[in-house]
């Protein structure tokens, strides 16, 4: 009888241990912790997606959700002590200049990551779970007739009109002058010379810019988010839009994993879902281009395969962006 008690207390000392055991690793890895996640937007789209996440696995996400360039911003000034588990931005070559200097996470058994678009997979480090393509944006009531090209703009009828959002603050923004001036060399830049000449409003980030052209202070915005159009066209606005024919920029807005990242299986688990068959219709329903092939874009939207894109060079706009970002904010003051 003695015996079997000390073994009865052995094992309830033991599975105590293995408990105590099992909650410091639990600790240890963040595992109870919320999964901290910065996005550029759309907010609606980052809140739903973290949602769907937390229905889907259980666990809580900590959101941070901004512009490209604030949450850029807020990274470099953590970089001592970063908070993020994964980040994602609505620029490609933002994601690249992260990978460049390896802050990144590879993962590579990510589920439907052989599924996304040509392109779209950076070596396992940035997912471009969906993208969006920069429009021409007018105003209907106040626009007879849009210009085809973005040189158009420069002429007299669209004198003061004409917006666009400021690449200091909008990556996607900055990312059209970069693959502008890729597929057209130096030469390029005399479109956004002529353009400020022709009194050219560089407007805050997309949705400020978008907004200048819905109440009617500007006509157009030029090179601002696709799916920002879309929705306010849904609302009834009088908005439209339309690609210059010469071509433009579908730009993969990558989620990234943070090499610094305490909670990687969760971590993982969130790539996994925007991957997921769920997530990519949550990204359609917002009329973003889905990441991957096999999932129809909305209805309501011009497809990525009727987009015509530019030529451009997605290490060299990496390369280039701060020297492009401030020839251009030297050419409007």
């Amino acid at each position: 009888m003695k015996n079997k008690m000390m073994k009865k207390v052995s094992g309830i000392v033991g599975l105590g241990t293995a408990f105590l055991l099992i909650s410091a690793c639990a600790a240890a890895d963040g595992s109870d912790e919320p999964l901290v996640v910065y996005s550029a937007g759309p907010g609606g789209l980052a809140e739903s997606l973290a949602e769907g996440f937390t229905q889907e696995t259980g666990r809580e996400v900590d959101l941070f959700q901004s512009t490209t360039g604030s949450v850029v911003g807020r990274l470099e000034a953590e970089m001592d002590n970063p908070a993020a588990d994964v980040v994602i931005l609505a620029s490609w070559p933002s994601g690249m200049d992260l990978m460049e200097r390896e802050l990144l996470h590879t993962y590579a058994d990510a589920e439907n990551e052989d599924l996304l678009n040509e392109g779209w997979n950076g070596d396992n480090q940035l997912f471009g779970y969906s993208a969006s393509a920069l429009g021409i944006t007018y105003n209907t009531e106040l626009i007879e007739q849009a210009g085809e090209d973005w040189a158009d703009y420069t002429d007299e009828e669209f004198n003061g009109l004409v917006a666009m959002p400021d690449p200091s603050e909008s990556g996607s923004a900055l990312d059209f002058i970069a693959g502008y001036l890729s597929d057209q060399g130096d030469s390029g830049w005399a479109l956004f010379e002529e353009l400020v000449e022709n009194d050219l409003e560089v407007a805050g980030a997309n949705r400020p810019a978008l907004d200048s052209v819905i109440n009617g202070a500007n006509g157009v915005v030029l090179a601002g988010v696709d799916y920002m159009a879309y929705s306010v066209m849904e609302q009834g606005e009088p908005i439209d839009i339309h690609y210059a024919s010469s071509g433009t920029v579908v730009n993969p807005r990558p989620a990234m994993i943070l090499d610094s990242s305490e909670r990687k299986e969760a971590a993982e688990q969130f790539i996994d879902y925007l991957l997921s068959d769920g997530a990519q219709e949550i990204v359609a329903d917002d009329y973003l281009l889905p990441g991957r092939s096999d999932i129809d874009a909305h209805p309501d939207r011009v497809l990525f395969e009727d987009i015509n894109e530019l030529d451009i060079d997605w290490e060299w706009m990496m390369e280039e962006q701060e020297n492009i970002n401030e020839r251009f904010q030297e050419s409007i003051r």
